[in-house]
């Protein structure tokens, strides 16, 4: 591996920050919308994955001191808490999560992220988390997000961490609007979902498999506005190609959708020319093909499309391109985020995307 490879192996963006904005309910376009369109932070700022989230959907996150059990709640309804287990942790996750939702004031809770989940032993799967988050449906009536494996290389590389079935989740919570997955291992969506209300989906991962992707594409969620896959390498199970995003550029799938992130892909060149023919294209507001190998081949490809031209974001950050062409993406295109290059003169063979293990 070459050093810039090995250095930013892990890295990740800052999280979408949506601003102070805490009307979880009652501003539900205005959030969907930054979440789309509002890039400073993430353009500009990344950060190695040895840090858990602080924000997420425009609220602060806090982990949850199990310790405290009630007490350890200040605030549901504006604050988004972390459950997660430290290594030595004297309870399982159950009572870590029975404590939390001890609280009647749970039931205001807009959205939940689960950390570690397994203490010392990393093969263990979020099956329990997910049975318990469905058992729990009637206690977090107002649940609009989950996050699935804020899991920091610390605890777990992202190529480690061993998912489920999901598909219980959308079912039990129909009201849900955001989902956030981390890590790939034995995670599905249980084959064709169907759900009205999910507004974003992100998969982030070092390697996705076809087989997930393609469970994506079967599913229909007609309000889906945002969807992010971390592509990732073949050498963690990430061997989709082309071929496979055809239904998705054709403009088929998800009616609502105006963000697409194809990132962190070792075949983003080739996802740049393909582009050419994308209807996807005229629906879009932003396009974020970031954290992966683009070079000079696929930056060529991209300038020579007129239909990114519309596009208020184009988010290329971390990649191969030369400085040349760097200025001209960044005079044909003002939306363009090129920062973070990692040298077009590094060799093929020692580009790497930036999460891979």
């Amino acid at each position: 591996m070459g050093c810039e490879g090995a250095r930013l192996r892990g890295v990740i963006p800052l999280e979408h920050l949506l601003g102070n904005d805490h009307s979880f309910y009652n501003h539900q376009q205005t959030e969907i919308t930054k979440l789309i369109l509002d890039h400073k932070c993430k353009q500009t700022i990344t950060r190695m994955i040895s840090e858990h989230v602080t924000d997420w959907l425009g609220f602060p996150v806090k982990l949850f001191n199990s310790e405290l059990s009630e007490e350890a709640v200040e605030d549901y309804t504006n604050t988004i808490y972390r459950l997660a287990l430290d290594w030595d942790s004297e309870v399982d996750f159950p009572t870590l999560f029975s404590r939390f939702i001890a609280n009647p004031n749970s039931r205001k809770t807009p959205a939940i992220i689960i950390g570690q989940f397994h203490q010392d032993d990393p093969t263990g799967g979020s099956a329990e988390v997910v049975q318990l988050l469905v058992s729990a449906q009637a206690q977090l009536p107002n649940l609009r997000g989950i996050f699935l494996g804020d899991l920091i290389s610390e605890e777990n590389e992202i190529s480690w961490i061993v998912q489920t079935d999901v598909s219980p989740l959308l079912l039990a919570y129909p009201s849900l609007e955001h989902l956030r997955l981390r890590g790939t291992g034995e995670l599905s969506l249980g084959g064709r979902l169907v759900h009205e209300k999910l507004k974003s989906l992100t998969i982030e991962t070092g390697g996705l498999p076809p087989a997930l992707i393609q469970e994506v594409f079967s599913s229909k969620f007609p309000a889906l506005e945002s969807l992010e896959l971390w592509l990732g390498t073949p050498s963690y199970g990430g061997e989709v190609a082309v071929a496979d995003l055809q239904p998705l550029l054709s403009g088929s799938l998800f009616p609502a959708l105006k963000h697409l992130g194809l990132r962190d892909s070792e075949i983003v060149n080739e996802i740049a020319e393909a582009l050419s023919s994308a209807q996807i294209l005229s629906r879009l507001d932003s396009l974020d093909l970031s954290l992966g190998t683009l070079s000079d081949e696929g930056g060529k490809a991209l300038l020579e499309n007129p239909a990114l031209k519309r596009l208020k974001r184009l988010d290329l950050h971390r990649h191969y391109l030369s400085k040349q062409l760097m200025t001209v993406l960044k005079r044909e295109f003002p939306g363009v985020n090129v920062e973070e290059p990692q040298g077009s003169d590094t060799s093929a063979d020692d580009r790497y995307v930036a999460v891979g293990e």
